[in-house]
């Protein structure tokens, strides 16, 4: 994997502006792992998917997110710095079984992790229940009750919590929750990072950047645009020195 170059960031933007998160998601692992193809993209678990999103950032912007997040207490706003290394989790970057087993008293299921299809497929839903439900539905391969194959319906809400349990452990990058304090009020409470909509956040405000210095180089010099994104950052803001 490699980090984005100036005219593949403008090419995600332009593609993103009218997607959905699933979606820019994948348009991003397909400039950053060219030789899988759509499908295994899509197939691969949250987890997976987050981990090379997170490298792919690391690579393109660097180690140090700088976020922002509101108290939900009393409003005080707080920026603060995430290392890459500090929500990164080590067993997300090795291979994803095919199958899970869990074992809940007369109950055994296999399953498979959630992916990118799945969570297209309930998009437009906003009962939790309802979606923890549906994608265990569509993520389990088998269950018995004591060696006999029976259907998702059958299975007592305290097993399909289970379920979710054992997806969310094999699968941890998937959710990664950071503890904020307020510093105002004292306030503790959690916050889920999402590596999709913070890298889509800061692609954008690149993209634009690099429009402002295509317009201002190509207008000045009469480059081409592609000539001018093909510049390494330093010679391109060497020669927006000299305009300036």
């Amino acid at each position: 994997m490699r980090p984005l170059t100036g005219e593949q960031i403008l090419k995600i933007w332009e593609i993103g502006q009218n997607q959905h998160p699933i979606d820019r998601a994948l348009t991003f692992l397909a400039f950053a792992c060219p030789e899988k193809s759509p499908d295994e993209l899509a197939t691969l678990s949250i987890g997976q998917r987050d981990a090379h999103l997170l490298t792919l950032r690391e690579l393109t912007f660097g180690s140090k997110m700088e976020s922002y997040a509101e108290c939900p207490k009393c409003g005080e706003k707080l920026e603060f710095t995430i290392g890459v290394a500090d929500i990164r989790v080590a067993e997300s970057l090795v291979t994803i079984q095919q199958e899970y087993n869990l074992t809940s008293g007369e109950y055994q299921l296999q399953f498979r992790l959630p992916n990118s299809k799945d969570l297209a497929a309930v998009v437009g839903y906003q009962d939790l229940n309802m979606l923890r439900n549906l994608i265990g539905q569509r993520c389990i391969l088998q269950i018995k009750r004591e060696g006999v194959e029976i259907n998702y319906r059958d299975l007592p809400a305290v097993v399909i919590t289970q379920l979710a349990e054992s997806m969310a452990e094999y699968d941890a990058q998937a959710e990664i929750l950071l503890n904020l304090i307020c510093p105002a009020c004292n306030h503790s409470w959690q916050v889920l990072f999402d590596i999709v909509a913070f890298f889509w956040s800061e692609l954008n405000t690149q993209a634009k950047r690099l429009l402002r210095e295509v317009h201002t180089l190509a207008r000045y010099y009469g480059w081409r645009e592609a000539d001018i994104l093909s510049m390494s950052n330093n010679r391109r803001n060497f020669y927006l020195d000299l305009v300036n």
